[in-house]
């Protein structure tokens, strides 16, 4: 490859790759954290430090997307980078505090660091390839990401000398590194903001994916390139790609979704970080409320909250599902797609409550080496429409996270032209159209159904909480859209178990439900009107009828029984 003088006039020089030094998203939240949510996670620094020139130097951390990694990389930048020198970026922020004082200070804007954002040089890579005149040996994106590297090294004022003195000209990264880390006796911080683009924009191109891949190997896994750093951190999507089970840089100590270690506390928003936010005078939305939208992400003990929702519901006063504006809904719709045997009825299924176990083992942390069900899992986890814990092993159990994705999913999934014809879809039909035809032995036989499907089996059928997620899941498809659902909500004299009340002027009746185990439905419907649990919807400005509906469990006979009375005006 040939990189001289001449031939850095072809291109731009981008001047953002080694030492950054101009403010980047985490110096903008810093400088705005009066007035916009800001989450202070710098504490993050300190263990990255204590990794300096040991075994574990090589990390990789990759989430979904727009759950902050481009933030924490940003933020690693400007504290090492020594284009912020002097900048008193981390005035006042957690990594101050005296319990860090003396890493902080030891490696404050000391290094020398390469910072690359593989959306950038995508970016510029396709301009580059518009013009007539090219850079001799510099094809493909792979080229160019080298290229580029070489070339700010070239133009640094402090490595100039010594390439000159070693002739460093139509050589390649490792070797340009090697050359500087050996006369100056420094070593360098390597980070990669979206490592995974080539796996995921040029998904079909094996042979870039392949050379992009020996390229990190060399940097990374070779000893010649492993004296280079004393720090590389690569984030992403995806986890690193696997070659025959195996990766080609597991010298890599990896932090995804699937196997988060002990990185919880930075992947989200915790709990504690989320009663912060809402104690600002500048908060209009709930706890509650954020918790039920945007939590559920469940990593070693710990529920993690999706850091992008809670900022944008905060700053908008609305909790939505801001999920469905990601570019990865193609993706998913192509995964649900497939042809694998039951994948649409599992995230059905997933949508409605249920939990699913899948294996991790055989993914190959791509897109396109696609060969069952567990690799779809795997997958949807990675993207974040999953979450998943750990169930010994490679077994994962994956569900849906939160009322977010749950809406997001839901959209996606009713698009799709199968979803009218899908028999989940069609007894969900039956199911209300049984209960509002006051028809309870078909509600009975229906809701015997549900339970002894494949999927709602595997609850402990003991209780009636058991029983409450059959109906719920039955009654999805067909009421989300009009009704609003209520759990133990207070009424005359006590709770009704579960409550469909239509949404306001939509003329529905409202179904009032009371479940017994192992007792009778005649007691449920006597515990309704005794407690008079219809009270609220009697006395008040509903306009709608009220439907009564007793529902009883025998665990002898293995059947349901129902009663279903409307309620008189």
């Amino acid at each position: 490859m040939t990189v001289d003088g001449v031939e850095f006039g072809v291109v731009k020089v981008m001047g953002s790759i080694l030492n950054p030094d101009k403010d980047n998203s985490f110096i903008n939240l810093v400088k705005a954290r009066d007035t916009r949510v800001f989450v202070d996670k710098t504490d993050f620094i300190e263990k990255t430090n204590a990794l300096f020139n040991t075994d574990g130097k090589l990390l990789a951390v990759t989430r979904p997307r727009r759950f902050g990694k481009t933030v924490t990389a940003h933020m690693l930048s400007a504290y090492y980078s020594k284009g912020y020198a002097g900048q008193k970026i981390f005035d006042n922020l957690k990594i101050t505090n005296n319990e860090f004082k003396d890493s902080y200070e030891k490696y404050l804007n000391k290094y020398n660091v390469i910072y690359i954002d593989m959306n950038t040089i995508d970016g510029l890579f396709d301009g580059y390839s518009n013009k007539k005149q090219k850079v001799d040996g510099v094809n493909d994106l792979v080229d160019y990401f080298e290229y580029s590297i070489i070339k700010e090294l070239k133009s640094s004022s402090e490595f100039v000398g010594c390439l000159e003195k070693h002739q460093i000209e139509n050589t390649g990264l490792l070797e340009t590194l090697l050359a500087i880390t050996q006369d100056l006796n420094t070593k360098f911080i390597f980070i990669m903001d979206e490592w995974d683009l080539v796996y995921r924009e040029y998904c079909n191109d094996e042979v870039l994916q392949k050379k992009f891949i020996k390229l990190l190997k060399n940097l990374f896994k070779a000893d010649g390139g492993q004296v280079c750093f004393a720090l590389a951190y690569l984030t992403g999507i995806l986890p690193i790609k696997k070659y025959n089970s195996q990766s080609a840089l597991n010298g890599f100590d990896e932090y995804n979704m699937l196997s988060p270690g002990d990185s919880a506390a930075y992947v989200g928003f915790t709990e504690d970080e989320v009663a912060n936010i809402v104690k600002s005078p500048n908060c209009k939305v709930s706890h509650h409320d954020l918790k039920e939208w945007y939590e559920g992400y469940k990593i070693k003990g710990m529920v993690i909250y999706n850091p992008n929702s809670v900022c944008k519901a905060v700053s908008r006063n609305e909790c939505i599902s801001y999920w469905s504006g990601t570019s990865s809904n193609e993706e998913f719709i192509s995964l649900i797609n497939m042809n694998f045997a039951g994948i649409k009825d599992d995230i059905i299924h997933l949508i409605e409550g249920s939990t699913i176990q899948f294996n991790c083992r055989s993914f190959q942390n791509d897109m396109v080496s696609i060969e069952n069900k567990d690799d779809i899992f795997s997958l949807l986890v990675c993207l974040g429409y999953l979450g998943c814990v750990d169930d010994e092993g490679d077994y994962r159990v994956a569900y849906v996270p939160n009322k977010e994705i749950k809406t997001a999913l839901s959209s996606l999934v009713k698009a799709q032209p199968w979803f009218n014809s899908m028999p989940i879809i069609e007894r969900s039909e039956s199911l209300f159209k049984a209960i509002t035809e006051l028809d309870g032995n078909k509600t009975a036989e229906i809701i015997t159904e549900i339970h002894n499907s494949p999927n709602v089996s595997l609850l402990t059928y003991n209780r009636e909480e058991s029983m409450v997620f059959c109906l719920i899941s039955g009654l999805k498809w067909r009421t989300e859209r009009e009704y609003e659902c209520f759990r133990e909500l207070q009424s005359g004299k006590g709770s009704a178990d579960l409550i469909y009340a239509p949404k306001r002027n939509i003329n529905l009746p409202i179904l009032l439900i009371e479940f017994k185990y192992g007792q009778s439905a005649e007691e449920a419907m006597n515990q309704i009107k005794e407690k008079e649990f219809f009270s609220r919807y009697r006395d008040g400005d509903y306009p709608n009828d009220v439907l009564l509906i007793g529902i009883n469990y025998n665990p002898k006979t293995k059947d349901h029984q129902c009663l279903i009375e409307k309620l008189e005006k």
